[in-house]
């Protein structure tokens, strides 16, 4: 007895969600030089200097059931080591998510994964939430504002 009213207020006794999924599909990555321009002039507009940009390749990817709009893939060390390889980067941008957005938009996307790559090049990748000075987010503003200041000095031209 006391153990069905444990389980009534508990996790157990509740039906099963019912989520919605979309069909399986053919899930596609294609390069995409375009997004490759982009952040090359982006890395070089904003004075990126550590952003090694022939080591950042970036792709197209469709049929994705993930909510992001962008992700960024490192090659970790171990990779790295067992390949004999070189750091690299995957930009990869979700085109059902982010081909819909405007130009300002998607560059902060962009600016946003490029901001995820440590001055060292390492291969690895930084955190959103990081501790000591500057937060992720903060970084992210700042160059995001100064992008912006460029692009209305372009417009003014």
């Amino acid at each position: 007895m006391k153990l069905r009213r444990m389980l009534k207020y508990t996790k157990f006794n509740k039906p099963p969600s019912r989520r919605t999924s979309r069909p399986a599909g053919n899930f596609d990555w294609i390069k995409s030089p375009d997004i490759k321009k982009r952040v090359v002039k982006l890395a070089s507009d904003l004075n990126l200097e550590w952003l090694k940009t022939s080591q950042i390749y970036c792709i197209r990817s469709s049929n994705s059931k993930t909510r992001a709009r962008a992700r960024i893939w490192g090659l970790s060390r171990i990779w790295q080591k067992t390949l004999s390889l070189k750091p690299a980067y995957i930009i990869e941008v979700i085109s059902e998510r982010f081909d819909n957005l405007g130009h300002k938009e998607q560059d902060e996307i962009l600016l946003h994964e490029l901001v995820h790559i440590p001055r060292n090049f390492s291969g690895s990748l930084l955190p959103h939430i990081r501790r000591g000075k500057g937060s992720f987010y903060d970084k992210v503003e700042s160059l995001f504002n100064k992008y912006l200041e460029q692009e209305s000095r372009r417009v003014e031209e």
